[in-house]
């Protein structure tokens, strides 16, 4: 199976762009976006053979994920059951056979770390809530996590220490993330790769300079690491301020 994640950075926008080309040439059996940026009824994606799963945020042109797959879902949800979380359009699970599928969009903590706190309440209980669904069956989860986990991660650790996405706060909350049960996939294969990003900032021509960050994920339970077939960021698909991300299972 392949699957694939990206944060669009507005779905219109990059629909406009290359898209439909690069879903198409990817023929993924899961395809999930963060950042869709839309309302429902704002678009109408004719994707033959895939079922589609939308979650909105309240607010106009913020936020929200979808996923799209060839097959059907036993079940579908929206948000994580926490009131205080489910008013952003940030998750969506869909139960398999086998394996559940989520997708996330992490809130940032933004300048001045002014929704530091915020998130990490978020992280305490978003990984409530996928070590209750690893204890039914195995999770894969993927999405912008909006935190840089190592200095291997991105290109400038020392000068972004305290800068929202690499505070130790949040690489310490995806280590507690990982130590409950998970893999980061593309380290499982590539553990010292370095200069390989899923996200550069258009300031200051940052993807020109390759001056980036990995803070798009896959992460499947430990139970899953025999299936573990590979992980890919594809650093040369534009259209937006990330890439896809890739992981293929057995």
């Amino acid at each position: 199976m392949r699957l694939i994640s990206w944060n669009v950075n507005g779905l219109r926008a990059v629909m406009g762009k290359n898209f439909m080309e690069f879903f198409n040439e990817i023929d993924a059996d899961i395809f999930c976006l963060q950042e869709t940026k839309l309302q429902e009824g704002q678009i109408e994606m004719d994707l033959p053979g895939y079922y589609q799963y939308w979650n909105y945020a309240d607010k106009k042109g913020y936020s929200g994920t979808a996923i799209f797959t060839k097959k059907e879902p036993i079940s579908a949800a929206c948000g994580i059951g926490i009131d205080e979380h489910d008013h952003e359009g940030r998750v969506i699970t869909l139960e398999f056979d086998d394996f559940y599928m989520v997708t996330v969009y992490t809130p940032n903590s933004q300048d001045q770390l002014k929704r530091l706190d915020y998130r990490m309440n978020w992280e305490d209980d978003f990984r409530a809530y996928l070590t209750e669904l690893n204890t039914k069956k195995p999770v894969i989860v993927t999405g912008d996590m909006n935190v840089a986990h190592k200095e291997i991660d991105l290109k400038n650790p020392k000068t972004n220490r305290r800068n929202a996405g690499f505070t130790d706060e949040e690489r310490g909350k995806m280590t507690q993330l990982l130590d409950s049960g998970f893999i980061d996939t593309f380290r499982y294969f590539y553990p010292d790769t370095e200069g390989i990003y899923s996200w550069w900032s258009y300031r200051f021509k940052a993807r020109e300079k390759n001056a980036g960050w990995r803070i798009d994920y896959f992460l499947a339970s430990a139970d899953m690491e025999s299936r573990l077939k590979e992980a890919k960021i594809h650093t040369d698909v534009f259209g937006s301020d990330h890439c896809p991300v890739e992981l293929e299972i057995e």
